[in-house]
C-alpha cells in the first residue's frame, strides 16, 4: 500500500485488525483515508482472512477503485520503454509484466484485445504494487496501431518466425515491446506491422519461454542498450 499511497492512490475502504502494528506508515495511511472521505474499519482476524483470501492474512487490507488509463492520455515520450501484451490470459503473467515494467522504468502496460483483468486479485498480487506505478491501458488493435503510428515509436515484436537475435537489434526510444498470447503468440497480421521481429535463442529442448519471462529479458536488453548509449 506504500507504493499506492506514493503514487497518489488511496483505498476507499481500509480494513485493519485490532492486533495491527502501530507503524507510522499505517497510521499515516489511516489518517489520509479518513481525510479523503474513506472508511477505516476494524475487523476480526477471521473476517480479515476471508477478505484477503489467505489463512495467514496481513493486518491491513485496502479496497481500491480500478484506475485504467485511456490510450489518448498516454505521453509516449514520458518513458523510453512501454510494454504491450496481446490477448494475455494468465493473470500471474500480466502481474509479473507490470512488476517488470516498474523495474525497468517503463511507462506502462498496454493490453490489446481480450486480456485477463489487470485489476483482478491474482494480477494485483503478482504485480507486487506495480499496478499503482504503471499506466494500464486496455484497447483493441484497431485503436492501438493508428495511435502508435501517429507519433515516434518503435514497435518490437517477439516471435519465433524470425532469424533476428534479440541482442543483434538496435532499439530506439520510445520502444514498444509487444508480447503475444501465451499459447498462440502474436497473430501474423500483427507481426506484419512491427518495425522489427526478434527472438531469443533456445539452447534446450523447449521451443519458447514463458511470456512474462520473455518480456522481462527483452525489457532489460532494451534498457541495457539505452544505458550504454
Amino acid at each position: 500500500m506504500t507504493e499506492a499511497r506514493e503514487a497518489g492512490y488511496l483505498p476507499e475502504m481500509l480494513f485493519t485488525t485490532a492486533t495491527r502494528d502501530d507503524h507510522p506508515l499505517i497510521i499515516a495511511l489511516e489518517e489520509d483515508v479518513l481525510a479523503a472521505g474513506g472508511d477505516v474499519i476494524s475487523v476480526s482476524a477471521e473476517i480479515m482472512s476471508k477478505l484477503s483470501g489467505k489463512d495467514n492474512a496481513q493486518a491491513i487490507v485496502g479496497i481500491y477503485r480500478d484506475h485504467p488509463v485511456q490510450l489518448a492520455q498516454i505521453d509516449r515520450t514520458a518513458a523510453p520503454i512501454w510494454l504491450v501484451a496481446q490477448a494475455m490470459r494468465d493473470p500471474g503473467n500480466l502481474g509479473t509484466m507490470l512488476r517488470t515494467g516498474d523495474a525497468v522504468g517503463a511507462g506502462g502496460l498496454i493490453l490489446i484485445d481480450d486480456c485477463t483483468d489487470p485489476f483482478g486479485v491474482e494480477a494485483v498480487r503478482a504485480s507486487m504494487g506495480a499496478v499503482f506505478t504503471q499506466a494500464i491501458v486496455q484497447c483493441r488493435w484497431e485503436e492501438f496501431l493508428p495511435w502508435l503510428r501517429s507519433g515516434e515509436a518503435q514497435l518490437v515484436g517477439t516471435s519465433l518466425q524470425t532469424e533476428i537475435d534479440y541482442q543483434n537489434c538496435q532499439y530506439t526510444a520510445p520502444c514498444f515491446i509487444m508480447t503475444g498470447n501465451e499459447a498462440q503468440g502474436l497473430p501474423e497480421s500483427y507481426t506484419a506491422q512491427c518495425d522489427v521481429l526478434v527472438k531469443m535463442p533456445m539452447y534446450g529442448k523447449a521451443d519458447s519461454l514463458n511470456a512474462a519471462i520473455a518480456t522481462a529479458i527483452m525489457a532489460y536488453e532494451v534498457r541495457g542498450q539505452m544505458r550504454r548509449e
